[in-house]
């Protein structure tokens, strides 16, 4: 079904997909109001009127505003947008003016009574997948400066007079991707990141619920934000029984100058809805980034070889050929060599940004290697991280401003490192010339781009504008050099790390194909991150290596299981595996091979997920193959053995299980039971017959 905008005479706009509505109006006073978000419907509530309540609250605090603006009226809820004109006012009074529209976007213009601020909201719709995607154009349109203090992308409003249930992702550095549900109360409840990055602490998304959801029933309203650097949530309850979320930049020690003639464009919000449960709500984004966001997003990804846990810093070209002679045995397509290929890198203290090939580890050279790696019949990939720069090298002593820093201040390392300023068109054009050198002169197919530490004293002495415009340039400037790389080499496979999930969200997936979701590797606690990360992310994305953790306690089939559930990787010291282990790697290898397309293509159901039990089920969009993995970790015995039922199937087409053959509606009704010992797991064909 096509998309269908339709806008009524009385100035009412209704973006209808497959099945949701999004629903906007102008009431007779001139607001812009949310009229309804959710199932399609035959008719929808036209815009209503408010005076206000008592002398304390105005209208503004009462209607559910499409884009409220700060100190106009008796409105004290969260604004989208806060200014300062050049006289010192600091209200935002605006006006409906205008809309254009097509077949699957809109755009609202809005314009201040007073001062040439003029505001765009952006609507588009994606039918298919029940997601609208919101983002805001402000232009000053005159002659002196304005100062945006907020510019937040969306408020997104749900139907009032309900209680309702926020889900959101926490985490720390080998800690990410904690899942937590709590119920919203009156006030604000923010979720963000001062970090310059999207960070490991929060996530920028949100799903929110009645309280009565689960992964396969109930309504779900769910969001997330394309940024990678300092973003906020707001997720707001009122006395007034309206429960609203509002997403965008983060408005801590912001500030953007906003020249005559100059237009500044927030990050895209992406927010859908569905009564299918949460389940659902994550198959919708994942379906969203890989049709509609990712850049090679039908590309199988290949099993990788990474040498890190091997070696560390202790590489050089005759070992790292040793090691991708082993992995090449074990049916590894990409070997991709870490930390400790550049000049003067002997460890972590040394070496960052100087990107070329270290003359004493590789005395002819990355060349020889790359070409030994193509004869094994693998593609080589490389580890770069080139926001970051140590004080031991030539970059810093050549350019000791380069970095982000305060003038008066002492600068401080964190991984023995500083952060290059990559609001700086310097510090691009730097990047862009060594790191294009290295991909233009080397047959590089993959590079893991990292950034291993947060910010700290954010100034910029010879900023251009306001010093706390750093906070968006930055991002800017990691995007440009990204994209330009990305552009002048489109042959390359990105991916994203930031010490592991601390750079994971829809805007750096414009760029980079996967995401290290996590440097904690350790399996059974992978389970529970792998699960969570999916809430938002399609199993393409996710990168997972099979290693050393846990090989005490953990069978290596356990650990191969964990990681084929999204793109297999191996970061184990292959060098120490026996002859037998090597052949049970090359076995689940050939068996991930066998089954990738459904895992990295397919949907994705998290069928079973608490008490030391978990299962998730791929299958195919066309619903005649999938896949079953299913995992015990520790329960104490004696215990029950793990129940589930399957999810997506045909209800009336027969499908065969472990060589155990029912009808669709069997196995999602009665379901099967599964016996697992401590640490065991198994991986099922699923086949409609």
């Amino acid at each position: 079904m096509a998309a269908t905008l339709k806008a009524e005479i009385m100035m009412i706009w209704k973006l209808e997909t497959n099945n949701t509505a999004y629903v906007i109006g102008v009431n007779q006073a001139g607001y812009l109001l949310n009229l309804h978000w959710g199932a399609r419907l035959p008719d929808y509530p036209s815009p209503s009127e408010s005076e206000g309540y008592a002398s304390f609250n105005g209208a503004g605090q009462i209607l559910p505003e499409e884009y409220p603006t700060y100190g106009m009226g008796l409105n004290y809820t969260e604004p989208c947008l806060k200014a300062t004109f050049s006289d010192g006012v600091r209200g935002v009074a605006l006006q409906f003016d205008s809309a254009q529209q097509t077949d699957n976007t809109l755009t609202l213009t809005l314009k201040d009574t007073h001062y040439p601020l003029t505001v765009k909201l952006h609507y588009q719709i994606y039918a298919e997948q029940d997601i609208i995607a919101r983002h805001v154009t402000l232009i000053n349109t005159g002659d002196t400066p304005i100062t945006l203090e907020r510019a937040w992308t969306a408020r997104w409003h749900f139907p009032p007079g309900d209680s309702y249930y926020l889900h959101h992702l926490t985490g720390r550095w080998n800690d990410e991707w904690v899942h937590h549900r709590e119920r919203l109360t009156n006030g604000v409840k923010i979720l963000e990141s001062r970090r310059i990055t999207t960070s490991h602490h929060h996530n920028p998304y949100f799903a929110v619920e009645r309280g009565d959801a689960t992964e396969t029933h109930g309504e779900v309203w769910f969001g997330a934000l394309a940024w990678s650097g300092n973003w906020k949530i707001a997720a707001e309850v009122t006395e007034f029984q309206s429960t609203r979320v509002s997403i965008g930049l983060n408005d801590w020690d912001f500030a953007w100058v906003l020249e005559p003639g100059e237009t500044f464009t927030s990050p895209i919000a992406y927010a859908g809805y569905t009564q299918q449960g949460l389940g659902a709500a994550s198959r919708c984004l994942h379906d969203l980034i890989r049709k509609h966001i990712l850049p090679h997003s039908d590309l199988t990804r290949k099993v990788l070889y990474n040498s890190w846990e091997t070696t560390l810093f202790d590489v050089d070209e005759e070992s790292q050929k040793r090691y991708a002679e082993i992995a090449a045995e074990i049916g590894c397509e990409l070997f991709v060599m870490d930390d400790g290929w550049f000049h003067g890198r002997n460890n972590d203290t040394s070496g960052l940004g100087d990107w070329w090939a270290d003359s004493v580890k590789f005395p002819n050279g990355l060349t020889p290697l790359i070409e030994h790696v193509n004869q094994l019949g693998m593609d080589f990939g490389l580890w770069l991280e080139p926001e970051m720069v140590n004080p031991n090298s030539e970059l810093y002593r050549a350019h000791p401003d380069w970095v982000i820093h305060f003038a008066t201040r002492q600068r401080t390392p964190a991984r023995n490192q500083l952060i290059l300023n990559m609001a700086r068109p310097d510090v691009q054009a730097y990047l862009i010339e060594k790191i294009d050198r290295l991909l233009t002169e080397h047959n590089i197919r993959f590079i893991k781009w990292d950034m291993n530490r947060n910010v700290s004293e954010p100034g910029w002495q010879d900023a251009p504008r306001d010093q706390r415009e750093l906070w968006v340039r930055y991002v800017h400037g990691v995007y440009h050099v990204w994209e330009t790389l990305k552009n002048n080499h489109p042959q390359v496979i990105w991916q994203s790390c930031s010490g592991g999930g601390g750079r994971a969200d829809l805007g750096i997936l414009r760029l980079a194909d996967q995401i290290w979701i996590s440097d904690n590797t350790e399996p059974t606690r992978r389970l529970a991150m792998q699960a969570n990360f999916s809430r938002i992310f399609p199993p393409n994305t996710m990168e997972a290596w099979v290693t050393d953790m846990g090989e005490q306690t953990i069978p290596l089939a356990f650990r191969f299981h964990v990681s084929m559930c999204g793109v297999l990787g191996v970061g184990a010291n292959i060098s120490r595996w026996t002859d037998a282990q090597k052949a049970e790697a090359a076995h689940w290898i050939n068996e991930y091979k066998r089954v990738r397309h459904i895992i990295q293509q397919g949907d994705v159901f998290q069928l079973y997920q608490q008490d030391g039990y978990y299962a998730t089920q791929y299958l195919s969009q066309d619903q005649r193959n999938g896949v079953l993995f299913a995992f015990r970790t520790y329960r104490p015995e004696p215990t029950t053995p793990l129940v589930i039922r399957l999810q997506g199937l045909s209800p009336d087409h027969t499908y065969t299980i472990n060589g155990v053959s029912h009808s669709g509606a069997y196995w999602m009704t009665i379901g099967m039971t599964i016996q697992l010992h401590n640490f065991g797991s198994i991986m099922w064909d699923i086949h409609q017959v």
